[in-house]
């Protein structure tokens, strides 16, 4: 942990003393982080407020050394050795903050009974590695911010391909070794990542919609037949158990928390992909990319005693029975990022500041995620300082929020870098009775660019020789010049 915190300390280039003492303060406060100026008064952070403010309005971080220290950090595997990463995004909702720049419509859900909402923020992109069993702990290696012109399937592949390099840079990964496992949610375009990411060596597994119709191989030509091959097979709707065929391979396994939980799978499915949206600049016919379609049914959740089956799809093929039974299981530990940014939001203080620029958004979101990496490596040195309600716990088993109470204990064996603040006197301020005349500038929210979404569209625009006009959309029938 010495070594990781005078690594950090190296990639904080300017106002690296408040920067460092904000983290630790951050680790040392008592209860959660409620406002920034809180921290100011912990013993850790030994510089004023005005000096808090500057580092994260001022400061820089050397983002690209950090993400190398991140990835040169043991790393957490699978029971099999595999390396799992879960790819998943949270907002940092900012709806009281029009002077806040570069904010998208975040789809959000919980707020309201039965209900989705699109709430202004920013969404963050996080790349972590997954342990195995039920835990709370994950290894954040990567954020990023997606802005108003990035489209979230260029981003999400361009991270995860930094994020594989890195790993196989620090030698995580050797030539021999099974390819690594990305889980993801049904939001994201896994067909589109799987080809995206074919030269690398891992392996995509996602949900997909219920109402989603894949296609099967295609049946070998017969002698003697006459007319164009076909691209595709019959078609597998989901919904529709009439087209399913017989799984290939179908297991059963007894869970304490899910009950009875059945797998099938059928191998070597495909979706229908068309000249649209992501496929739109594709040169010539469309590529057939075939996987392992798998479906979970499980006894129950909690809280609902009748649950719906969930519907995986992986980007390889020639799966076992075993290897199935693997995936599913892998997806599953995908909902441990949830304890994760629940952790950010509730204990770490992520989205409590008032931050105006997104610039400053991202140095805080880097100090949570060391912060976190921080309590992650003092996991074996902490003890159980539990309240008297709360029930023992061994010291393999503490949670983020166990081991962050005793890291004040830590903290005093551990490298202290950061020097002592020199004296000085606060500023005059603003003179008493003015007013503030250079009113802060206000930004729109949503997305500056659009996407052809057709083929007609992109020639309209090309026989035009013009792009179309910037709009700002929103939610969905929302949209204004």
């Amino acid at each position: 942990m010495s070594d990781f915190r005078a690594g950090f300390y190296g990639c904080l280039t300017a106002r690296a003393d408040a920067l460092f003492e904000l983290t630790d303060a951050m680790l040392c406060a008592d209860g959660p982080v409620k406002t920034l100026v809180d921290l100011t008064l912990t013993s850790e952070h030994r510089r004023g407020h005005g000096a808090l403010y500057d580092g994260l309005n001022r400061g820089r971080i050397e983002v690209g050394r950090l993400r190398a220290e991140l990835s040169g950090l043991p790393l957490p595997r699978a029971a099999d050795g595999r390396i799992v990463l879960a790819v998943d995004v949270s907002p940092w909702l900012r709806s009281d903050a029009p002077t806040s720049a570069e904010r998208l419509f975040c789809h959000v859900y919980g707020r309201a009974k039965s209900t989705s909402q699109f709430i202004p923020g920013w969404p963050y992109s996080f790349v972590a590695a997954l342990e195995s069993g039920r835990t709370s702990w994950t290894a954040v290696l990567d954020a990023v911010r997606l802005g108003p012109q990035d489209d979230a399937t260029a981003v999400t592949a361009d991270q995860l391909r930094d994020v594989v390099d890195r790993l196989i840079a620090a030698r995580h990964w050797q030539a021999d070794d099974p390819d690594i496992l990305i889980v993801m949610d049904a939001d994201y375009d896994v067909t589109r990542l799987a080809f995206v990411l074919a030269d690398l060596p891992v392996e995509l597994l996602g949900r997909i919609r219920s109402d989603r119709v894949l296609g099967l191989p295609k049946p070998p030509r017969m002698p003697g037949t006459n007319g164009r091959p076909p691209k595709h097979g019959p078609e597998f709707a989901l919904n529709k158990p009439v087209t399913w065929p017989e799984p290939q391979h179908a297991t059963t396994t007894e869970t304490t928390r899910y009950g009875t939980a059945k797998a099938s799978s059928w191998d070597r499915l495909h979706p229908r992909l068309t000249h649209r949206t992501c496929w739109i600049d594709h040169d010539g016919d469309l590529p057939v990319i075939e996987g392992t379609l798998i479906r979970l049914q499980v006894a129950h959740l909690p809280g609902d005693r009748d649950p719906k089956p969930v519907w995986l799809w992986s980007s390889r093929t020639g799966a076992t029975a075993h290897g199935i039974d693997h995936r599913w299981q892998a997806f599953l530990r995908r909902f441990d990022l949830e304890h994760t940014f629940r952790l950010f939001k509730q204990t770490l203080g992520w989205t409590r500041p008032k931050i105006r620029t997104p610039e400053a958004g991202d140095r805080w979101t880097w100090l949570v995620i060391i912060a976190h990496t921080q309590l992650r490596l003092a996991r074996p040195l902490a003890e159980d300082l539990r309240r008297p309600w709360e029930k023992p716990a061994s010291p393999g088993r503490l949670t983020p929020a166990r081991v962050r109470r005793g890291f004040r204990n830590i903290r005093t064996k551990s490298l202290l870098p950061a020097s002592a603040p020199k004296p000085g006197r606060p500023g005059p301020g603003r003179p008493l009775g003015s007013t503030n005349r250079q009113k802060a500038p206000r930004f729109d929210v949503g997305k500056t660019e659009l996407r052809d979404l057709t083929i007609k569209e992109r020639r309209e625009r090309i026989e035009q020789g013009t792009r179309p006009p910037d709009r700002v959309v929103g939610p969905p029938g929302e949209e204004r010049p």
